[in-house]
């Protein structure tokens, strides 16, 4: 019953976390077709938003077991942050310095499908940094969700398992307690017997003595 309530308080953000995982694989994979596109081989900031896009392919894959342990989980958020700070210095460079980005890029078709293409991984970068932010605060949202409801399961557990030892000791007792009355009847049988017994020997001795 408490396994089930677990998982119904959980499902439906591991639902939302497990989507939101989803739309950065696909928005981390488009990524690559910009760069690809601008020059091939790409250039080393054309490799450094490569790298970006493969650590958020990475990130996202890893999300999809962030709650299975704890491991899984602090390398989920290490991605995260590593890829979102990369993006948003990205993301700077592209807009603020879309001229210098360009001559750093190298394009090899004409200007114009070069700065749409530059407009383009601006824009898919942007969502990326934002859907990476959701995934934060749902990750810690989801982690503390099923930390509170563990620390309430162990809780349970020990409660019962007091109750349990308390009730054993009880049982105890009352058994020790059936077993001393049971046995106080046989010890006064026993001792009457005893008595009945001195009590012939000391009549026979008198009627010895008597008869002598």
């Amino acid at each position: 019953m408490a396994s089930s309530k677990l998982r119904s308080c959980c499902s439906f953000p591991n639902l939302l976390l497990s989507c939101l995982n989803l739309v950065l694989l696909i928005l981390s994979s488009t990524s690559l077709a910009p760069i690809i596109l601008l020059k091939l081989p790409p250039t080393s900031l054309g490799w450094t938003f490569l790298m970006l896009s493969s650590i958020s392919i990475l990130s996202s894959f890893v999300g999809f077991f962030s709650q299975l342990t704890r491991f899984c989980f602090v390398t989920h958020i290490s991605l995260l942050l590593a890829s979102s700070t990369g993006q948003l210095l990205g993301v700077l460079a592209l807009f603020t310095r879309e001229k210098l980005s360009l001559s750093m890029l190298k394009p090899a078709g004409h200007p114009k499908e070069a700065k749409l293409l530059v407009r383009v991984q601006c824009g898919i970068l942007m969502a990326m940094l934002l859907m990476e932010l959701a995934l934060l605060v749902l990750d810690f949202a989801v982690h503390s969700c099923w930390v509170r409801e563990y620390e309430g399961l162990e809780s349970e557990k020990e409660a019962v398992l007091r109750k349990r030892r308390r009730m054993a000791r009880v049982q105890g007792e009352e058994i020790i307690a059936i077993a001393s009355k049971v046995a106080e009847p046989k010890s006064n049988t026993k001792d009457f017997d005893e008595k009945n017994l001195k009590c012939s020997k000391y009549g026979q001795w008198v009627k010895t003595d008597f008869e002598g």
